[in-house]
């Protein structure tokens, strides 16, 4: 990847330069059944997507504070690029009472009525799918991204010295993100076409590197599990195999 990226919307850029049809992030839930498979041109135009929504609709300045209420899923790997793109903070499991917005999954929106500036639901449903019923306090994501521009521009550059991340009680800003993901890269053993399958939640930094930026950084690509104690006894094994895995953490 590009030496001089220090944002990880920088790494997402040299990732679409490289080869915007080669997957980036590959997302199973062992509870429903669910895989989706994003090409890095297919999560960047979602990024994009949500990026406008963020600093368009919702009105976010680089240095807001956004309280990320959602588990390990795709589409949670879409805003915490999006937030980065625009420079706002992604608080991860944050408290919505002290964030100047939150956005929400389906088992935390009571919690992030909390917020008192705009709130955002995520059904996390398969294929993106909205709410049956739009939960009342919160837009609904999948009905407010679809029309949103293909691509972003800030409107002010993101400062790499910038705060980007908190998680775990620590933060880190835009440049140290990057920094830290390759430094796991390199512990990692990670290159141009790694692929990584990973089971851990995103509530911890190890998570989130393993099942994003990690790999990111390297120019590989993320298998990343839900609910993987519902696999059976030799689903590991065949998965692995099926997706030609190449490091398992």
């Amino acid at each position: 990847m590009n030496a001089t990226d220090r944002t990880p919307a920088d790494l997402l850029r040299s990732a679409l330069a490289a080869d915007p049809g080669r997957p980036l992030v590959t997302f199973y839930d062992d509870a429903t059944g669910e895989r989706v498979e994003l090409s890095v041109a297919t999560f960047a135009n979602w990024v994009a997507k949500t990026a406008n929504l963020l600093q368009g609709d919702l009105g976010a300045e680089p240095g807001d504070r956004l309280a990320l209420m959602l588990p390990a899923h795709w589409q949670s790997a879409v805003w915490l690029l999006a937030c980065a793109s625009v420079g706002v903070v992604a608080e991860v499991g944050g408290d919505p009472a002290g964030a100047d917005l939150v956005v929400s999954g389906p088992d935390t929106l009571e919690e992030a009525l909390a917020c008192g500036g705009e709130r955002v639901a995520l059904a996390l449903r398969p294929l993106g799918g909205r709410f049956p019923q739009p939960p009342a306090g919160f837009a609904d994501y999948a009905v407010e991204v679809p029309g949103q521009g293909d691509r972003f521009a800030p409107f002010a550059p993101v400062d790499p010295e910038g705060p980007a991340l908190v998680v775990g009680g620590g933060e880190l800003t835009q440049a140290e993100l990057v920094a830290r993901a390759r430094e796991d890269a390199a512990k990692l053993g990670l290159g141009e076409g790694s692929r990584v399958l990973t089971g851990l939640g995103y509530d911890t930094w190890d998570g989130l590197s393993a099942g994003l930026y990690a790999a990111l950084a390297a120019g590989g690509s993320v298998v990343l599990c839900r609910n993987l104690d519902r696999l059976p006894a030799d689903g590991l094994e065949r998965r692995s195999e099926s997706e030609r895995i190449t490091h398992t953490v």
